[in-house]
């Protein structure tokens, strides 16, 4: 029986041989060991920083010190706080200000084959979301997958002028992207311990994820992080917002973003800093709007209007792809109708109001419906998506690759829209499953899609043999890849709206100087 038992842990051994290696590995804090998933090693809950928690709330990242013995990354750390999340990953975890954890699943068998890293970085409108899970394709292929969580709402970005003086910079806020980028220092300098390329490192998001990677993609904290850039549905190109009544989801100017604090201090009926401080993480999550806090320009993460800093050539220049839905604004806007339009015209658009109605027409309720939501796409995602292609095309080296999104699936958050809604295409790259079916043309849309998305990782171009071809983006030729029953070539989609918002939004900045 003794040699029996001796012959089976061979075997099983033999069994996990491809990543024994890799199983433990040793990062800048000490030893560390994953598990065995789906035949690699995955690593769930890495600690690259502190806690956030006592005199660390609302402040800057602490690197994560050094622990004794083997630390065990087999359990998916706490997601942030929030008010709502569909734990993303299909992990139901708990909530803890203790989130401040990324993830590594590799397949290499030996720490010197320096494969190419992909890093997620989840959306969520800043106030929603979870790290948790890893992506068996890509990492199938070859890519070390790598995911990131980091603190949100007023945890993550809320501005207060006393902790503006608690820091040697004068600054406060934007807690959750100096997160992000602590998160990939610690990838850039520990990832080759896991078989990865520091040199290959490329940055993915969606949304709240999306409009991360350009404001990294910006700034100058994260020179030499990473190669490559991926951005669906998202984008920190609009004006500053000043203030509640601006266009929404821009950075927002320090001082306003402090008048927000104040705001909130004043409903959690503290005297000072240090009395929130001592208030439990529930109790602030209870008073908290969370879709009010937001990244901001504080002259250190964020240095200043992003448009402006790509029209200089001033950013990290990487290789890109980037791009949007459809129908994205039918995920957020419902049943509105010529009221709200002519409310939303003329708070958001009162200096061009002929300019607006043609750009986006509207003379029922029928009409105004999809005209608002037609405006929240090309305001949140589709111009800023835009922008970014033209601006780094123009003043960039780094090639871009840009994407249109229009399938109509059963497998979408959304059924019944005119195009594709928001997040519609995860499914697609990252087989998400919403509850629908895939069509015979989803599934080969899929196939190709993903293929898209994995030689990019890989090389910085998502072309290869029997792909339909992706060319690089040029501003007035047909050259975005318009993804609808298939794959093609085409002009700029929405180009008027497009011109139109480009022409306002330039006003908006003139009239700032």
């Amino acid at each position: 029986m003794k040699r029996f038992l001796t012959l089976l842990s061979a075997v099983a051994v033999s069994a996990i041989g491809i990543n024994a290696q890799i199983l433990r590995t040793t990062c800048e804090q000490g030893e560390i060991e994953g598990e065995i998933h789906n035949g690699y090693a995955l690593y769930k809950a890495i600690p690259y920083a502190e806690a956030p928690v006592g005199k660390l709330r609302w402040h800057a990242p602490v690197k994560k010190a050094p622990w004794k013995g083997v630390y065990k990354a087999e359990k998916w750390g706490d997601r942030p706080m929030q008010s709502n999340d569909p734990n993303q990953g299909g992990n139901a975890l708990p909530m803890s200000e203790d989130c401040l954890y990324l993830s590594v699943s590799t397949p290499a068998k030996d720490k010197s084959e320096r494969l190419p890293v992909f890093v997620n970085i989840h959306g969520g409108g800043f106030f929603t979301g979870s790290y948790s899970g890893t992506q068996d394709s890509f990492v199938n292929n070859g890519i070390v997958y790598c995911s990131i969580a980091y603190r949100l709402g007023s945890f993550g970005f809320m501005a207060h002028p006393e902790a503006a003086k608690e820091s040697d910079r004068g600054i406060a806020g934007n807690y959750g992207m100096m997160d992000q980028i602590m998160a990939l220092q610690w990838i850039h300098d520990n990832i080759a311990q896991f078989g990865g390329d520091p040199e290959q490192v490329t940055i993915c998001g969606e949304s709240a994820g999306g409009i991360s990677v350009s404001i990294l993609c910006a700034s100058p904290l994260c020179k030499g992080l990473f190669q490559r850039a991926i951005c669906e549905s998202g984008g920190n190109f609009l004006p500053i917002r000043y203030s509640e009544a601006s266009v929404c989801g821009s950075a927002q100017d320090m001082a306003y973003a402090q008048s927000l604090g104040l705001g909130l201090q004043e409903k959690l009926g503290c005297k000072n800093l240090k009395q929130m401080r001592k208030l439990s993480a529930e109790d602030i999550q209870a008073k908290t709007e969370y879709n009010k806090y937001w990244p901001l320009v504080d002259g250190y993460v964020i240095t200043g209007d992003t448009y402006e800093a790509y029209l200089r050539g001033d950013y990290n220049d990487v290789d890109l792809i980037v791009g949007y839905n459809s129908d994205e604004g039918s995920l957020f806007v419902h049943g509105a109708g010529m009221d709200a339009y002519n409310k939303m015209m003329e708070t958001n658009f009162p200096n061009d109001i002929e300019g607006f109605k043609k750009a986006f027409p509207a003379k029922d309720d029928a009409e105004a419906l999809q005209a608002l939501r037609d405006v929240f796409r090309d305001v949140a995602f589709g111009w800023p998506s835009w922008a970014w292609a033209s601006l780094q095309s123009r003043t960039g080296k780094h090639p871009v690759y840009f994407y249109y999104f229009d399938q109509l699936s059963d497998n979408t958050i959304m059924r019944g829209t005119r195009g594709a809604t928001h997040v519609a295409e995860m499914p697609f790259i990252y087989g998400f499953n919403f509850g629908g079916k895939m069509s015979d043309v989803d599934t080969h849309m899929s196939q190709i899609m993903e293929r898209y998305w994995i030689n990019f990782i890989k090389t910085g171009n998502p072309n290869s043999t029997a792909l339909p071809y992706w060319t690089v983006f040029k501003k007035d030729a047909p050259t975005v890849m318009y993804m609808k029953d298939g794959f093609y070539l085409s002009p700029v989609p929405n180009k008027g709206q497009a011109d139109f918002l480009e022409g306002y939004f330039m006003k908006m900045r003139g009239e700032r100087k």
